[in-house]
């Protein structure tokens, strides 16, 4: 095992031992190397001003990604470079393309939130040459602003591209030899990063992986730390021991075949998205509102279920697809269908020292139909009040078959089974819809909390039904924007 965390700071290498593996990379950025422009605002992923960027080899080029400083621990830096505000000048201190954009818009004001800004146009500058409207507004999503109304900003992210093209900055000319940097740090060992009586490991193969939670079956598994990251910075826990599963790349696989895309449970929204959007593309909308672009490019699928929150958005959908999941224990493997792992509020089937390995979403059969929506107090970057999601199969105007599930509605997420027996086999009609719906109330009881009471959240369930029936009925119509402008048709 590997004792010390290896990383390129902009162009500096950076060895570091007896760290506290629980340190957030803003807290190190601020307290350790004194880069102040990097921010704390919110301490939980939600504000955008601790933003930093991370680059990562991918096919011979580096893959960067716009990510909270603020719940990233120090560990997950291995094997990677970390860029702030304060790299993005040339040596001879011109300003990058990016910071001279918001200079000449007019895209600052209290500055505050200009960094965060900054660097997620900074990661867009670097990986897309020519981004939609919609594409820049979702990369500012996860950057909040008081001042400047984020027109200016919006218009510095076409301007960049004026500026001159990522692929003549000073970063393309470093960047074969930043990849050979960071290829030399990929050792294939085991870290056990420890001090302060906190340890965290980070083992590089599944092998491992599935052997150190044997050892430790109470370990906090930590992926994204999107949500983790939280319990470190907002409730003061110690998760000691914590295992990073970011470093295992069998589990950032995705496999596609005709029947079925097979997510490892190290794969992030952003990297899921894509796939899962061409075969539902409700399922990418949704995947889209999961927070700001910072989270979704650490968030987990496999995270977001083992977890178990019955507030998780993706559940719902993959329960409503029919997806199974793969779960290890040792070399022990085992599959379920992904709607048993849930028992209770915070119980999931799921044995001490056992991790989810993977996800498997069928692709949609022939004349399927599959809806998902999110109910929140704000579009973007909102825990859900309720979300549902449904697919449906029909057969000469009645129905086949019919799933139903609810997040948000009941200690786990769910299925309507006495909502899905009232419909199946009935004409896929308004009455027959109508005369199903006192049927929800026999599959959940839902609570009154501070996002919603119990009767809006029941109220909404059945007209969510409603809604599914009207798009599913009738002539194909354009219904609603997906998440890259174009229309999804009824």
């Amino acid at each position: 095992m590997r004792a010390h965390i290896r990383f390129i700071l902009g162009d500096e290498a950076v060895e570091l031992r007896d760290i506290d593996p629980t340190m957030t990379v803003l807290d190190w950025l601020r307290l350790e190397k004194g880069r102040a422009g990097t921010k704390e605002g919110c301490a939980e992923g939600d504000c955008g001003a601790c933003t930093v960027v991370i680059a990562r080899p991918q096919d011979g080029r580096l893959s960067y990604r716009a990510v909270n400083g603020c719940i990233v621990f120090m560990p997950m830096l291995d094997g990677c470079q970390l860029l702030t505000v304060e790299d993005l000048k040339a040596p001879d201190g011109t300003l990058h393309a990016v910071q001279q954009s918001m200079v000449d818009c007019h895209g600052s004001q209290c500055g505050f939130c200009t960094p965060g800004f900054v660097m997620s146009l900074f990661a867009l500058y670097r990986n897309e040459e020519s981004p939609t409207d919609q594409r820049i507004d979702d990369v500012l999503a996860g950057n909040l602003c008081r001042c400047t109304g984020y027109a200016p900003i919006a218009a510095a992210a076409k301007q960049m591209y004026q500026e001159g093209p990522a692929a003549k900055d000073w970063f393309a000319a470093g960047e074969a030899d930043i990849v050979a940097r960071l290829e030399a740090l990929a050792d294939g060992e085991t870290l056990c990063i420890e001090a302060d009586g906190r340890r965290l490991y980070a083992p590089a193969d599944i092998d491992g992986l599935a052997d150190i939670l044997e050892q430790n079956p109470d370990a906090c598994i930590v992926a994204g730390g999107t949500d983790v990251g939280l319990w470190v910075t907002k409730q003061l826990r110690d998760i000691t021991p914590a295992v990073h599963i970011g470093r295992v790349a069998e589990l950032r696989r995705i496999e596609e075949t005709d029947e079925a895309i097979t997510i490892g449970a190290g794969v992030t929204y952003d990297e899921a998205s894509s796939i899962i959007a061409a075969h539902y593309p409700d399922f990418g909308e949704l995947i889209r509102r999961i927070g700001g672009l910072q989270v979704r490019n650490m968030g987990t699928i496999g995270g977001n279920i083992a977890n178990g929150s019955p507030i998780g958005d993706s559940p719902p959908a993959l329960i409503a697809a029919g997806a199974m999941l793969g779960l290890r224990l040792g070399s022990e493997r085992r599959t379920m269908l992904l709607e048993d792992f849930f028992i209770d509020y915070g119980k999931q089937d799921r044995r001490p020292g056992e991790f989810v390995e993977y996800v498997v979403l069928p692709k949609p059969e022939p004349n399927t139909h599959f809806r998902c929506y999110k109910i929140s107090k704000r579009f973007d970057q909102d825990i859900s009040a309720a979300c549902g999601a449904f697919q449906l199969r029909l057969d000469g105007g009645n129905v086949a078959d019919i799933r139903i599930a609810f997040g948000g509605m009941a200690a786990t997420p769910k299925r309507a089974a006495a909502t899905e027996a009232a419909l199946t086999g009935k004409p896929w009609t308004e009455e027959t819809i109508e005369a199903a719906l006192p049927a929800t109330e026999q599959d959940y009881t839902p609570l009154t909390d501070w996002r919603a009471s119990a009767g809006y959240r029941m109220a909404v369930a059945k007209n969510l039904l409603r809604k599914f029936h009207a798009e599913t009925s009738g002539p194909a119509t354009p219904i609603r924007l997906v998440g890259d402008g174009r229309l999804a048709h009824a």
